[in-house]
C-alpha cells in the first residue's frame, strides 16, 4: 500500500487495506447466501462506485441470481450536493422479485432513498441494501441497511470505487484524506 497519494489538490494516506476489504465482502456474501439461498436476487449495482464490491460480491454468490446496474448521482469534488440524479435506469421487471441494492458507501443516505422511492414503485418481493462501507453518524434516513460489510467515520474516502471527482476508483486499497 503506497503511503501517501496525491489526487487532485488533495493528499490521501492508507486507510482500509485490500485484504481487510476482502474479507469483509467474504462475510457479507456469505450472509446474504445465507438469507438468499433458492431466491433468485437480482443484485442492482449504484454506478459508478460499486462496480469492484458488486463484481467481488457476486463471484461469491453460489446460486442463482441476476446482476444489473443503475447510475445515481450526488456529489460534487468531496461532498454531497443534496441532490440526487438518476442517470441510468434498471429495465428489468422487479415485480416480485428480490431485489439487493450493492452501494460501495452509504452516507447520509440521500442517494438510498430515492433509489429506494423509485423501486417500491415496482412492488418487488423484497428490497434490501447491501453496502460496501456504512457512516452511521451520517445516515439520516430511516430506510433500514442490513448488510454492512464495514462501518467507517465521517471521513471522505477514495480507492476500491470510491472517488475524488473521478479519480481514485482503481486503487486496490481505501485511502483517508491526510490532515
Amino acid at each position: 500500500m503506497q503511503t501517501t497519494i496525491q489526487l487532485h489538490d488533495k493528499q490521501f494516506v492508507p486507510y482500509i487495506d485490500a485484504d481487510k476489504i476482502a474479507s469483509s465482502i467474504t462475510k457479507l456474501a456469505q450472509k446474504i447466501q445465507n438469507d438468499y439461498q433458492d431466491k433468485n436476487p437480482l443484485f442492482v449495482g449504484v454506478l459508478n462506485g460499486s462496480f469492484l464490491f458488486v463484481a467481488d460480491l457476486v463471484r461469491q454468490f453460489d446460486g442463482d441470481c441476476e446482476i444489473s446496474f443503475i447510475k445515481m448521482a450526488s456529489y460534487e469534488g468531496t461532498s454531497t450536493t443534496g441532490v440526487v440524479n438518476e442517470l441510468i435506469g434498471l429495465k428489468e421487471n422487479i415485480k416480485d422479485r428480490h431485489v439487493i441494492i450493492l452501494e460501495d458507501i452509504v452516507d447520509t443516505g440521500n442517494t438510498l432513498e430515492k433509489l429506494a422511492e423509485l423501486l417500491e414503485k415496482d412492488k418487488p418481493a423484497s428490497l434490501e441494501i447491501a453496502t460496501l462501507l456504512f457512516k452511521p453518524n451520517a445516515y439520516q434516513k430511516t430506510f433500514p441497511v442490513n448488510y454492512v460489510a464495514m462501518e467507517v467515520g465521517n471521513e471522505f474516502l477514495v480507492g476500491y470505487g470510491l472517488d475524488y471527482d473521478g479519480r481514485g476508483r482503481n486503487l486496490k486499497d481505501i485511502y483517508i484524506i491526510k490532515e
